[in-house]
């Protein structure tokens, strides 16, 4: 139920303080497409708003309820889901803006807000005369005529409320609402000493230290340095874009290890310490489940995926590692033989060299690295080329509208049009780190796509990621990953862009968990495709398009390191399932972890370091009992790509009915059923073995 607020992720605003002007979202914003208008922003508009939509809100519902007409799915369900307009309006602001440049202030308010938004969540949920209302339409829902997508707002209407405490009584329903205001301030409180833990790390190198690091990052790290007032040295700090490409070509076997060890320690102890919070927030999610008559959270969390049990999650899972793990153990010793013979001893491969002679043996391999791409992958090109995607798959043009207020100066916004001319949406771009930004990246939505009073609200998407910066002698040149990350995010964009439904809860991304990530899974596909690549992979010095032998050697170079990238997912998988399988409270959180995941394990744990304390995905990220999900959809989209494969990964009708069973129409329907609309039948994990070189002797994933 969309009135359950769900807690978004964190995304951060800097905007000027303004003088006691009018608050702008307390009315319709009145702009182009009825965009924020971030540039009338001020900091302190948010709390204020927040109480109003609150209170606003309260007063939508009470009509609700006091209505003297019988409750019927128009006066009761619809007039639900129309209701909050205005907390909406500010909160689907607000956290977006949090995540993606939140300064203290922000933070601030953040808590401030948490446990006012708790309150009337809870207070909706376990308000017993609505709940009454809800569940007389439910039982008399064949006395209406509902089209599929009524049907399922009132299913997913009614679930929402038994599922949040609503038949809860007396102790118990006190005691309920008491925890969901701890989870919401707990997950907050996780989130913020994640992202302050990995700001707060800063690793300062001199010319000497920087041996094996291409040009770019010793650029990069140079510029870092200089923008904190120490022109001459180098920094490397724990945002992914500086992490990731020092852990992978430094030579400095200490260096390595030291930077791996602070980022992989970060919040297990000292002012930022996760370790006390992620265990009472596992302890609070399983009183809740006992509260709600489930033995285990992830029981309770799973009822509505795709998945349905753990047991189907622990049967995918098995069935993966059973089919990757003697690869991995090959794919490891060919990378140790390696190094061993390059240095010239017997080379131990750790987690903090893996990386390092795992490239080596792939540019051996195959003669290339990421380094000699990044001249293909200048932003404004890849920009271009992950756009161009949807105009040949789908007909939609982007046109870059300067005229739309943005919240940060590295921030772009773009109106989306059809073939015919038609608007569809707005979609902002955001590419760069920054301290208050959080690391990663991720899709959300400043406005969902809906329909109201006949009239259609057209979607307002945002892409948020964490690329290489440019210097300044040289522009934004992107890694192979990075562009494969961004072609990620614009599948889930595309998945809101293209939806059209009639109710906003149910449109674009809200879908099954273990689904929603099939779009964006799919898109990646394509960066493999030589037809795809020549659209837009050109030198930007020269204009030259991408060499078809590099082309030849990124196509046979895909599944190099495959089982060792599966096996760290299904670590994270292990790891999240044991957290909400729990049926008492966790005391030793290290031990907890090495003994879960003890199955999937590539390394031997290493003093200090631990997954948990930083793992926002589950404690701050909506992933509870739902990380699995990324190889649950991986064995989807690619059993859907295969039938691109097959009719030509541009083939209009294939892309036709893609868009229009799936696409378009987020969660009016179950997932499988949308899925075998467009491909006839239920997947298998046969595709993916087949895309990943991996032995077809597993068997196929139950359903």
């Amino acid at each position: 139920m969309n009135k359950i607020i769900k807690f978004a992720l964190p995304i951060l605003l800097v905007t000027p303080t303004m003088s006691n002007a009018e608050n702008i979202f307390l009315s319709e914003f009145k702009t182009t497409h009825n965009v924020v208008p971030f540039d009338r922003i001020d900091i302190s508009y948010y709390e204020e708003a927040v109480d109003s939509g609150i209170k606003l809100g309260r007063q939508e519902i009470d009509a609700i309820v006091k209505q003297r007409s019988k409750p019927t799915f128009d006066n009761t369900i619809v007039a639900l889901e129309r209701s909050g307009a205005l907390l909406d309006r500010v909160l689907n602001t607000f956290y977006p803006l949090l995540s993606a440049d939140g300064d203290d202030k922000m933070n601030e308010i953040s808590m401030a807000i948490s446990p006012k938004l708790s309150d009337y969540s809870t207070d909706i949920s376990l308000n017993e005369a609505l709940w009454e209302r809800v569940k007389y339409v439910y039982e008399h829902r064949d006395l209406e005529q509902l089209d599929t997508e009524d049907q399922m707002l009132l299913k997913r209407t009614y679930d929402s409320f038994a599922r949040n405490g609503a038949n809860l009584e007396g102790k118990d329903r006190a005691e309920y609402k008491a925890l969901c205001a701890e989870l919401s301030q707990l997950s907050l409180n996780f989130e913020q000493n994640t992202v302050k833990a990995t700001a707060a790390y800063e690793m300062w190198l001199t010319a000497d230290d920087l041996k094996g690091l291409p040009e770019s990052q010793v650029a990069a790290a140079a510029l870092a340095a200089k923008q904190k007032g120490r022109e001459g040295e180098y920094l490397i700090t724990l945002q992914y874009p500086s992490y990731a490409p020092f852990m992978k070509y430094s030579d400095r076997d200490d260096l390595r290890r030291q930077l791996y060890q602070a980022y992989n320690s970060r919040c297990t102890s000292g002012e930022y310490d996760n370790t006390k919070i992620l265990a009472r927030i596992a302890e609070v999610r399983l009183r809740i489940a006992n509260l709600l008559g489930f033995e285990t959270y992830a029981q309770y969390s799973l009822e509505q995926t795709m998945a349905e049990t753990p047991a189907n999650v622990y049967d995918l899972l098995d069935r993966l590692r059973n089919a990757y793990a003697p690869v991995c153990k090959k794919e490891l010793k060919e990378i140790a033989d390696y190094a061993s013979k390059l240095e010239g001893h017997k080379v131990e491969i750790l987690p903090w060299n893996y990386s390092y002679y795992a490239n080596k043996l792939k540019n051996e391999k195959y003669s290339f690295n990421d380094e000699e791409l990044r001249p293909y992958f200048e932003l404004n090109n890849v920009i271009k080329g992950v756009f161009g995607l949807a105009t040949r798959l789908y007909g939609l043009h982007f046109t870059e509208n300067q005229d739309i207020s943005v919240y940060h100066p590295d921030v772009k916004a773009f109106d989306v049009t059809d073939a015919d001319g038609k608007f569809v949406g707005v979609i902002y771009t955001d590419f760069f780190p920054r301290d208050t930004k959080r690391n990663g990246a991720w899709m959300t939505e400043f406005r969902p796509e809906e329909i109201v009073d006949g009239v259609k609200q057209y979607p307002h998407v945002t892409l948020t990621m964490n690329f290489t910066k440019p210097t300044e002698d040289c522009p934004s040149l992107l890694t192979f990953s990075e562009v494969n990350t961004f072609l990620h995010e614009f599948g889930h964009g595309l998945h809101s862009l293209l939806a059209d439904t009639k109710y906003s809860s149910l449109s674009g991304t809200n879908v099954y968990r273990d689904f929603v990530e099939v779009p964006s899974q799919f898109n990646e596909n394509y960066l493999t495709e030589k037809e795809y690549l020549d659209t837009f992979a050109r030198n930007y010095l020269t204009g030259e398009p991408i060499p078809d032998e590099l082309v030849e050697k990124i196509i046979r170079s895909a599944q190099f390191g495959a089982a060792y990238a599966c096996m760290r997912q299904l670590y994270f998988g292990y790891l999240d399932m044991g957290w909400h399988t729990i049926k008492a409270p966790v005391a030793d959180v290290p031990a907890f972890e090495a003994n879960v995941t003890s199955k999937v394990r590539v390394f031997e744990p290493v003093e200090g370091c631990m997954t948990s304390p930083q793992f926002t995905h589950i404690f701050s990220g909506g992933y509870a009992a739902g990380y699995y999900s990324y190889k649950w959809a991986e064995v989807i989209e690619a059993d859907a790509f295969q039938q691109f494969k097959q009719n030509g990964i541009f083939d209009s009708k294939t892309a036709e009915s893609w868009r229009n069973n799936v696409l378009s129409r987020g969660g009016t329907e179950a997932p499988m059923t949308l899925y075998k609309r467009f491909r006839g039948s239920e997947p298998t994990i046969d595709a993916l073995l087949i895309r990943d070189g991996i032995n077809l002797k597993a068997k196929k994933v139950k359903r």
